[in-house]
């Protein structure tokens, strides 16, 4: 049966027998692809239970575009002026991590904070797109973490090191068709205690006005993924805690912080 048979279905990745596969997932079964599901022409090739499958990142981006300062109340306890315009800036590939991979606390900062936030993931190779067809390039949408050492982005006055480190791009657990409606939560919980909220018609851009933006400077390939900013109540994670993002609709990411050596 070919993937599109069954579009309604949340798509992404899974290690199932040492293998990295992609996937549909449907419940207690797992149908594995031969390729991304958003990819045409993509069609299963086997079924596993999903109690034997470890989620993975859903998505291997060639690039993170992230938003800073989308929420005013956000940039408000930063004590930061929020733009005429999006300001965005780039997360290395290989920041990327899935659900229940640990968040690696670096030892030259002192203060690694979590930045619960709704993940656009892009659907095809796009660029300039125009608002009344954006929609049609997106994949879908997961739930994502731009951990951030936010002593360094103070020293620096810029975010590329601050945001940049192995495992400071949590992504998961799979990815939604569907767009969240406004009034969404976002929330971020330490441990099961909650520390974040908004909602994603807080946002002072909304998603596909951010992907006309970022297309509008440079070209997106599918699997891409652009994080669209976090609510206020943003704070420090230690080491053994667990931290655990959920965008209502979207789905639930969890993940143990370690001291990196």
């Amino acid at each position: 049966m070919s993937a599109t048979a069954r579009n309604g279905l949340p798509f992404g990745r899974v290690l199932v027998d040492g293998a990295a596969r992609h996937c549909l997932f449907d419940g207690d079964v797992v149908r594995l692809l031969d390729r991304p599901a958003y990819e045409a022409g993509a069609v299963e090739q086997g079924t596993a239970a999903a109690a034997d499958a470890r989620a993975l990142a859903p998505v291997l981006p060639t690039k993170v575009v992230a938003v800073g300062l989308n929420y005013r109340a956000h940039a408000a306890e930063l004590a930061m002026e929020v733009k005429a315009e999006p300001i965005i800036f780039l997360k290395p590939a290989g920041a990327v991590i899935g659900p229940r991979e640990a968040i690696v606390a670096p030892p030259r900062s002192a203060q690694v904070d979590y930045e619960a936030e709704l993940a656009l993931v892009v659907g095809r190779r796009c660029r300039a797109l125009q608002p009344a067809t954006a929609a049609d390039a997106v994949a879908g949408y997961t739930c994502g973490n731009d951990v951030t050492a936010r002593d360094l982005q103070r020293v620096d006055g810029q975010w590329t090191r601050a945001k940049s480190f192995d495992t400071f791009c949590p992504l998961g657990p799979a990815v939604v068709r569907d767009a969240p409606p406004p009034e969404a939560a976002v929330t971020a919980a330490i441990d099961g205690v909650e520390v974040q909220r908004g909602r994603v018609g807080d946002m002072i851009v909304s998603p596909l006005d951010l992907l006309v933006f970022v297309s509008g400077i440079m070209t997106l390939e599918a699997g891409d993924v652009i994080l669209t900013g976090t609510p206020p109540g943003v704070g420090p994670l230690a080491p053994g805690q667990t931290v655990t993002v959920v965008v209502e609709g979207v789905g639930s990411l969890s993940n143990p912080v370690v001291a990196g050596a």
